[in-house]
């Protein structure tokens, strides 16, 4: 059971935490210090949009550098985070 809280820097709150790093090396162990469980899930819904929108391959070296660092933007807040131009929500239209 997992009865972690961290303070997520995504949502500038203390939430449920992680229960083991999502992802390897030091970005894994600074998201799961500092990235709440559901912001990882909004996370991992949004990276699936751009995989979708962008027709990446997450075997492509470029399209993880680029999926990283967007990674790095959306849970931390390092810039603007990138949505296709004219992209629609499903939940907007």
């Amino acid at each position: 059971m997992n009865d972690r809280v961290v303070f997520c820097s995504r949502l500038q709150c203390e939430a449920k935490g992680l229960a083991k790093p999502p992802y390897p090396g030091e970005l894994g162990k600074r998201i799961f210090e500092q990235v709440s469980e559901s912001a990882w899930l909004a996370w991992r819904s949004h990276q699936t949009m751009l995989i979708n929108e962008y027709r990446l391959s997450p075997i492509d070296p470029k399209a993880r550098k680029f999926l990283e660092e967007e990674m790095e933007k959306f849970l931390f807040g390092g810039g603007d985070v990138t949505h296709p131009e004219g992209y629609v929500p499903p939940s907007a239209s």
